[in-house]
């Protein structure tokens, strides 16, 4: 199940943070652990490309073998 799906909003307690510049936005996310701010990331991700599937999309590998003056 893709993380946009499991996302639900709580319209009981809204807050606003204004990140209108880098140095606010900066800051807003320094508050925030490591886990919330890949989570962050990857709703994002999923938001940008309805076709996303984390399961199976991957980054492709590159691999180059370089022989050295050994």
């Amino acid at each position: 199940m893709a993380l946009i799906d499991q996302i639900k909003m709580l319209r009981t307690t809204p807050s606003l943070v204004k990140t209108d510049t880098p140095a606010n936005a900066n800051a807003y996310w320094q508050t925030k652990s490591m886990e919330e701010r890949l989570e962050a990331l990857e709703l994002t991700r999923e938001a940008l490309n309805p076709g996303y599937d984390p399961d199976t999309s991957r980054i492709a590998r590159v691999l180059e073998v370089v022989k050295g003056p050994y």
